[in-house]
């Protein structure tokens, strides 16, 4: 099932992609950024509402909050490099490099979380580095 839901965040992540090069022309990037972040803060505090999750908050314990901050942190700069990138650039290549996301991941995870590293993701994750490097070379 979780595959599903994986899917579907690469399907909304490639219309994203298209929808905020659309809505940045002629627009600050910090600005653009901005407006998204109030949308998807809004959106997100609705669902938790309806389904009354926000009762959970007082079970966070500190090193939830530290880690959750810090997350919202790096997602807040990966949006305002990410916006600032589609609006000088390709959504094409912005998008396709903003990937090499995957292949950092895989190796953070095997560094900080002692994750495995099988042959198949390591060599999946060599094939998102070169791509990356073909779209960046001139």
């Amino acid at each position: 099932m979780w595959w599903i839901y994986a899917l579907l965040s690469a399907l909304f992540a490639a219309a994203t992609a298209i929808f905020a090069k659309v809505g940045v022309e002629n627009v600050n990037s910090n600005l653009a950024t901005a407006i998204r972040t109030v949308v998807v803060l809004v959106m997100i505090w609705i669902i938790v509402f309806f389904r009354n999750e926000y009762r959970a908050i007082g079970e966070l314990s500190s090193r939830n909050w530290i880690f959750l901050t810090i997350s919202g942190l790096a997602t807040g700069l990966s949006w305002i490099f990410y916006f600032k990138a589609l609006q000088i650039g390709q959504v094409s290549k912005v998008a396709g490099i903003d990937k090499l996301s995957l292949a950092l991941t895989i190796i953070f995870a095997v560094i900080f979380l002692g994750e495995t590293l099988t042959w198949k993701t390591a060599v999946g994750a060599s094939l998102i580095i070169a791509g990356t490097l073909f779209l960046i070379w001139k």
